[in-house]
């Protein structure tokens, strides 16, 4: 069931759970069903019930304080990656290879484990295992969800391997006793089970790293081909660090590491109006909700059954020429006060989710993107070009028919220096 306005599917009070990563994905162990008399037969997933609790979870550990402890490592683990693109022999990097691997990193830093985030080969392994299950994630995997097409093997394979590299983890730890301070430990000592530990982490990942590993590199290059931007982003930069920052002659990390959790949520609005409008553009696909309960329920206009989904295409109001006009073109000025473009209509913007269901990785999410980016453009003068070197006019278009964020084709590069 598809609904028309996001108010519909966002604000419901009714018992619907978001389904979209295990219906995408299909990453996760399998969580059991049983049926209703009432529903006439009709499974009804226990999923709520974990949604519930992954909600729980995922709130403990992005707390204010929790991320407040976390971003010295955020940034120790920034400044790391970008050292190694500092002295590489090439002055090219692809952003949606190298930006994407640091949010990989930080991400299984904050919801996963210490052993991941702290062996870089590892990292490889299971990040080429979270894109070959993304990549498997086509038209034919959701709608017919139990045909053997190859990229339900291919998918099935992956999460396999996924689930196998995580337990193994959990495994030794629990064997060893030895403690980590991460939020694996967090939960081992709450008391969950192996098949809950892997289902949240792997879960987490897929919540975390798609949209915010594509944005980041995205905005990056965004800023790359617009010099008004990338002079007010960096001008934004300099003067927060010069306001907490007491040694001007000091790395740019131990300078950002200077800066007050709090301030990276609060004084960095042009990178947040740079975040928004990438997001608006990338962010693809559709939202949806299913009906957890035993009876049909009505959500705006529409009448959802018992078990059935109900889902909305987010370019209906992203790419809405009437709310934004030349709607492609990415432009973080149509949120300043006196364009307001996304006020034009009721929640006319929903990048981080609204009303009833925002998104729960919002503030961990903007906190990445600001370090990284920060870094990166305080670190390196840059273009934007192809694969030979050749500087670029214009990015490719967003593939608006995409199922998820995704990476554009043809690829990318950064031509890059280090700046004096």
């Amino acid at each position: 069931m598809a609904l028309s306005y996001p108010i519909d599917i966002f604000n419901s009070t009714d018992p619907v759970v978001s389904h979209r990563y295990s219906v995408l994905f299909g990453q996760s162990p399998s969580i059991q069903t049983t049926k209703s008399a009432e529903n006439d037969g009709k499974d009804i997933s226990s999923e709520s019930d974990f949604a519930q609790k992954f909600a729980r979870r995922i709130a403990h550990l992005l707390r204010k304080e929790r991320l407040s402890k976390c971003l010295v490592h955020l940034i120790e683990d920034t400044d790391a990656r970008l050292e190694e693109l500092a002295v590489s022999p090439s002055d090219m990097t692809d952003p949606f290879v190298s930006i994407f691997e640091i949010v990989f990193q930080l991400t299984i830093r904050t919801v996963g484990c210490n052993e991941i985030a702290n062996d870089p080969a590892l990292q490889k392994k299971i990040l080429h295992l979270f894109e070959t299950i993304q990549q498997s994630s086509t038209a034919t995997t959701i709608i017919f969800p139990w045909f053997p097409s190859p990229a339900l093997i291919k998918r099935t394979i992956a999460g396999g391997r996924l689930y196998m590299i995580m337990k193994k983890i959990v495994d030794e730890r629990k064997k060893s006793g030895k403690r980590e301070d991460d939020p694996l430990q967090y939960l081992i000592d709450n008391g969950d089970d192996i098949n809950d530990i892997i289902a949240f982490i792997v879960g987490a990942l897929f919540a975390g790293q798609l949209n915010s590993g594509i944005n980041a590199a995205y905005v990056i290059a965004y800023l790359g081909m617009d010099p008004y931007w990338m002079s007010q982003a960096r001008q934004e930069i300099e003067t927060v660090l010069s306001k907490y920052s007491t040694d001007m002659d000091a790395p740019v990390a131990k300078r950002l590491l200077s800066i007050p959790s709090e301030v990276w949520e609060t004084e960095f609005p042009v990178m947040d109006l740079c975040l928004r409008d990438s997001i608006r553009i990338n962010l693809l696909g559709s939202a949806f909700r299913r009906n957890m309960s035993a009876k049909d329920i009505q959500v705006g206009s529409e009448i959802i059954p018992s078990g059935a989904f109900a889902t909305y295409h987010l370019a209906e109001i992203h790419q809405d020429p009437s709310i934004y006009p030349n709607p492609s073109k990415w432009d973080p000025g149509r949120y300043l006060p006196d364009r307001a473009e996304h006020k034009k209509k009721e929640w006319g913007w929903v990048g981080w989710g609204v009303g009833r269901h925002p998104c729960l990785g919002m503030r961990f999410a903007k906190l990445e993107q600001n370090v990284i980016i920060a870094e990166f453009l305080m670190r390196f003068d840059y273009e934007v070009c192809d694969k030979k070197g050749k500087k670029l006019e214009q990015l490719p278009p967003t593939n608006l028919n995409g199922l998820h964020a995704s990476k554009p084709t043809p690829r990318i590069f950064l031509k890059y220096k280090v700046r004096k």
